[in-house]
């Protein structure tokens, strides 16, 4: 039986009919979003006395040691600049990886006995917290990532807040299916029955590591963050060099809420290190870290699986984003959500496509047939449109945070065709930003080795291909080799459509069919697009013991 704490007992019960009601919710397939629901995101006067007000604390920050007594502190470190031109100046904690671990290890004990409840109602707690900080959250990952404050705030905010609160929800449901005691009979040749009685137990893994990326820290890191927490494992947070703020935040909040509730508050830690130390790869590789989470490039997550032998990997590739393109009844918004696709985030978006797949023959439109010069055309110009008013370049764009990526631009113009160039954009706040326009090349299909592998920032493939058919080939090989988080479809053809989803499927790709808005910036609220597939995503986390005895053996 678990023991709840006075304060964990008062989490849970505060926070219980949220909990069901959410649990209740996805058992039924239904979306629950009570974070964005409550917030009043709408409400333009309480928006911004919460700016105004966030703005205040973010500069609080600034410039200054970010304290968060830790074991085994070395110094301090400062990893981040902000594209926007504002100094960060912010000193984390450089703590020895094995004093963090062996923190971690003391902790597991008691955060195992506090029970799933105890640890869902806590989880919850922390949540409600953040959220009341969801806007000094949008602006520490508008300045660490780049991204527009209008879609920092939807990825670090109340939506992100409610994919959180699904993993939570779906951990709690999964731990509340282990029964606590069994009761059967055993047969005993011509004897009697022997009644047994046993428990079953739920045996977290261990040391949980999550490893943070660049471009979403929160919205791709929470769901493992609370996954863990609530299946009883502590967590090492080692977030990303260029993106610490948003989750060093995230880790103090929680540590507040553990101490409050007479835990350990090094059940959750913060690791940070300079890039040369390669503490993601050393802490990965520590026999004590059995489990560990990570969103972003195929190539490190192939690194993981392959040495990280000791825990279990919950990797998630962001991969090939793809479209293929067949046919459509509405030629002009299809061509519209394109653009906005390939603009938003400087094709750093978690949906944003990199490869366009269409037949070298063209499609058929309400506008009659449309070569594939066409479509690359019409999807420059209305790029062009999109990005001709300094305001929208602002809301949609974002700044480029990564040097790499005007080398990599240069190297895709010279792949093939360049259908529209990759220009310099004039932010009207920030002039010193470096914001970019996205560039489309086209390829034949040939061009594999181009297409098949992530590009950086926005670069995106126009590739011709021999049919349909041909281009569902395509997808289905070069995602299912490389992965995607997404893909989209656009047919007037219910069989391509069919195809289509068995390919996503075989490719284990989330899929899009005929949408206006290609990839939406935000297509789930979180616990349908769990990395792993949502049940194994929390059972991998921990383990059942039963024990087992004759009744009258224990009396």
């Amino acid at each position: 039986m678990e023991r709840l704490t006075a304060v964990g007992a008062t989490a849970y019960e505060r926070h219980r009919a949220l909990l069901h009601d959410v649990v209740r919710a996805m058992a039924a397939g239904e979306c629950r979003m009570p974070f964005t629901a409550a917030t009043g995101q709408d409400a333009a006067d309480a928006g911004m006395r919460s700016t105004r007000t966030a703005a205040k604390v973010f500069a609080s920050l600034l410039g200054r040691p970010f304290d968060l007594d830790q074991p085994g502190e070395l110094g301090r470190v400062a990893t981040e600049f902000s594209p926007y031109g504002i100094a960060m100046g912010i000193g984390y904690p450089h703590c020895d990886p094995a004093a963090l671990v062996a923190a971690a290890t003391r902790a597991t004990a008691g955060w195992r006995a506090a029970g799933p409840s105890e640890r869902a109602g806590l989880a919850v707690e922390i949540l409600r917290r953040l959220n009341t900080r969801s806007h000094e959250l949008a602006l520490a990952v508008h300045h660490t990532t780049g991204q527009p404050p209008t879609a920092a705030l939807r990825a670090a905010g109340p939506r992100a807040q409610d994919r959180a609160l699904e993993a939570v929800a779906q951990a709690f449901a999964e731990s509340e299916r282990v029964p606590a005691d069994l009761r059967w009979e055993s047969a005993r040749g011509r004897g009697r029955p022997l009644e047994m009685r046993g428990t079953c137990t739920l045996v977290p893994r261990g040391v949980s590591l999550l490893i943070g990326c660049a471009d979403y820290p929160l919205w791709n890191g929470y769901p493992g963050l609370f996954a863990s927490l609530v299946t009883g494992n502590p967590v090492i947070v080692a977030p990303h060099p260029r993106a610490v703020l948003p989750l060093a935040i995230t880790v103090r909040v929680a540590r507040q809420v553990l101490a409050e509730a007479g835990h350990s508050p090094d059940i959750v830690t913060l690791a940070v290190a300079p890039p040369e130390e390669r503490l993601h790869r050393r802490l990965a590789t520590d026999p004590a870290v059995r489990i560990v989470d990570f969103t972003g490039s195929a190539r490190f997550a192939d690194w993981l699986e392959q040495n990280a032998r000791q825990a279990v990997v919950f990797a998630q590739r962001t991969g090939l984003n793809t479209v293929i393109v067949d046919s459509t009844h509405d030629y002009r918004s299809l061509v519209r959500g394109l653009a906005a696709s390939l603009c938003r985030c400087n094709g750093r978006l978690r949906t944003t496509p990199q490869n366009l797949l269409a037949p070298a023959a063209g499609i058929a439109t309400d506008e009659g047939r449309k070569s594939l010069r066409d479509l690359g055309a019409d999807l420059g110009e209305a790029v062009d449109r999109l990005l001709g008013h300094p305001a929208r370049v602002a809301r949609l764009v974002g700044a480029i945070t990564d040097d790499t990526v005007a080398a990599e631009l240069a190297r895709a113009t010279r792949c093939g065709t360049v259908v529209h160039p990759s220009q310099a954009l004039r932010h009207p706040d920030h002039p010193h930003a470096d914001v970019r326009s996205p560039l489309l090349v086209r390829l034949d299909a040939r061009d594999e080795r181009i297409y098949a592998r992530e590009w950086p920032g926005p670069v995106a493939f126009l590739i011709g291909t021999d049919s349909t058919a041909h281009s569902l080939e395509l997808f289905r090989r070069t995602v299912g080799r490389h992965g995607a988080l997404y893909a989209a479809v656009h047919s007037t053809d219910p069989l391509v459509l069919a195809v289509a989803e068995a390919a996503a499927l075989d490719a284990g790709a989330h899929l899009v069919q005929n949408l206006a808005d290609d990839l939406p910036a935000d297509p789930s609220s979180g616990g349908s697009d769990l990395p792993a597939g949502g049940a194994h995503f929390v059972t991998g986390r921990f383990r059942v013991v039963r024990s087992r005895r004759h009744v009258a053996a224990a009396a």
